[in-house]
């Protein structure tokens, strides 16, 4: 399945960062995959935190963001 808009919200925002969570049907290695959250580039910021809830696992991760893709990546 592909990214879908209704399933990301804002948890919280200050100063231009941003916590997001989403939900989904789709793996944790779909929604990490370069480019999965392409759709909604102009709305995230690199620095962001999503937290992914996925049919098989659950993850924290860090937003950057390049010239051609959204990118997920682990805290740390």
């Amino acid at each position: 399945m592909a990214f879908q808009n209704k399933n990301l919200s804002v948890i919280a925002y200050a100063n231009g960062f941003t916590l997001w969570h989403y939900c989904t049907s789709d793996t944790l290695a779909t929604v990490s995959a370069n480019g999965y959250f392409n759709d909604v580039k102009t709305l995230m910021n690199i620095g962001d935190i999503i937290m992914i809830n996925a049919s098989d696992n659950t993850a924290i991760k860090k937003i950057n963001i390049t010239e051609l893709n959204v990118t997920t990546a682990a805290l740390g």
